[in-house]
């Protein structure tokens, strides 16, 4: 929490987080003191872990399939919290990675919308490590265009700055501001 105070202290209140266990012992009595702290789940999620998210998470950036949607619906009804989400994208198609398929995603989006009742604010994705980031940056915000989506999640510190040209709204940036991960 002391490399992250500096920045509470200077108004910064939306934080991203990947791991659900760390972000409880992390944050859970910071909300509770500052209730302007917006907190992002960033990282995989489990549906196991799901009813420890909703109580503490204000954004879920990584819904990346239907058995994960019916249980954020159902944890949502019974903590009586509305959850803001972004449906993960598999920009490439790459196996070794979580999201939907472009091809699917517009019945995905109907069925979390309509069917569920989910909050869906925006699209994220993660595009491959070995090719050239404005490429599927682009895709991306055709797609939510095509959704009428205002919001995209995408760019991390090493191509930020390509994501916001194509109208990237959240950035994951905390390599940039915190350095590497011990």
């Amino acid at each position: 929490m002391k490399d992250i105070e500096p920045l509470i202290n200077h108004g910064h209140i939306h934080f991203g987080e990947n791991k659900v266990q760390e972000a409880v012992k992390k944050w859970l009595n910071v909300k509770n003191d500052i209730k302007s702290i917006k907190l992002h789940m960033i990282g995989k999620l489990q549906t196991n872990k799901v009813k420890y998210v909703i109580p503490l998470f204000d954004y879920i950036h990584s819904l990346d399939n239907l058995k994960l949607a019916e249980k954020i619906s159902n944890e949502q009804i019974k903590k009586n919290k509305i959850i803001n989400l972004f449906i993960q994208i598999n920009i490439e198609n790459e196996k070794q990675k979580s999201g939907i398929l472009i091809e699917e995603l517009n019945s995905f989006y109907k069925t979390c919308t309509q069917d569920l009742g989910l909050k869906i604010i925006g699209l994220m994705c993660l595009p491959p490590n070995e090719k050239k980031s404005s490429l599927y940056f682009y895709k991306m915000q055709q797609l939510a265009e095509r959704l009428n989506l205002k919001e995209i999640s995408m760019g991390m510190s090493s191509d930020y700055l390509d994501a916001i040209n194509f109208q990237a709204t959240y950035l994951r940036i905390g390599t940039k501001i915190f350095g590497n991960r011990n």
